[in-house]
């Protein structure tokens, strides 16, 4: 199954959820489907896992990234560059937000309240099971309610992202599927797409999805490997 997955997209999910991996990921895969791909990165709360860490990358393939003007690369604050209200108005065949990570992380997009409520959106909640407060369906609600309320913007699809890094296993991806179907059926959302690592690609039963799967290549660099 293929994700054809077009418009303008934001990306959003608890923090550790892996969304920003997903969001760089999905870029390039939509982007190696033939497609037109732009990218901003709203993340001006977590110092490490940002998509500006990918941009040299995601420029290669030359998918267009915004990000917050250079001077303030490495700041947490809420500046925004005006060409993501630019990108908003006149989006790419896809155009992903990148968006901060739980409820204080998405505020940035209440600010472009304005630019999001002419157009459709549609917002994708990034689920890792092995994460605090996503374990269950009931967390996983409370969270996506907590998104939705900061952001003014309905969740409208929902993505699982299991993986404890490097000691993910098959079984790990299965599960976080298994919860996903539970949230969707407890929320009436759809299933866009699972992710795992490229490297447990050939250890899937795939035919045990009714989604998509994304294969993920890590473009994030570890905070504790830094040097």
């Amino acid at each position: 199954m293929t994700i054809n997955i077009k418009g303008l997209v934001i990306i959003c999910g608890n923090y550790g959820s892996g969304k920003t991996e997903t969001a760089v990921n999905l870029a390039m895969a939509r982007k190696k489907d033939g497609i037109d791909v732009k990218i901003a990165d709203l993340d001006l709360v977590n110092p490490y896992f940002r998509t500006r860490e990918a941009r040299h990358c995601l420029e290669q393939m030359g998918i267009d990234v915004i990000l917050p003007d250079s001077q303030y690369m490495h700041a947490d604050l809420p500046i925004l560059a005006p060409a993501v209200a630019g990108m908003i108005q006149q989006p790419s065949e896809l155009t992903i937000l990148d968006a901060g990570g739980d409820d204080v992380g998405v505020t940035v997009l209440a600010a472009l309240e304005n630019h999001l409520s002419q157009k459709k959106v549609h917002m994708l909640q990034v689920i890792n099971p092995f994460r605090p407060f996503t374990e269950n369906v009931k967390g996983c609600i409370k969270i996506k309610e907590e998104i939705e309320i900061s952001s003014k913007i309905r969740v409208t699809g929902l993505v699982s992202n299991a993986n404890l890094i490097d000691e993910t296993t098959a079984e790990h991806i299965y599960k976080g599927y298994d919860l996903l179907k539970d949230v969707s059926q407890a929320t009436g959302l759809k299933i866009e797409f699972i992710t795992a690592c490229s490297h447990l690609i050939p250890k899937l039963a795939m035919d045990r999805f009714t989604c998509p799967v994304l294969e993920i290549n890590r473009k994030m660099i570890l905070p504790w490997t830094r040097v």
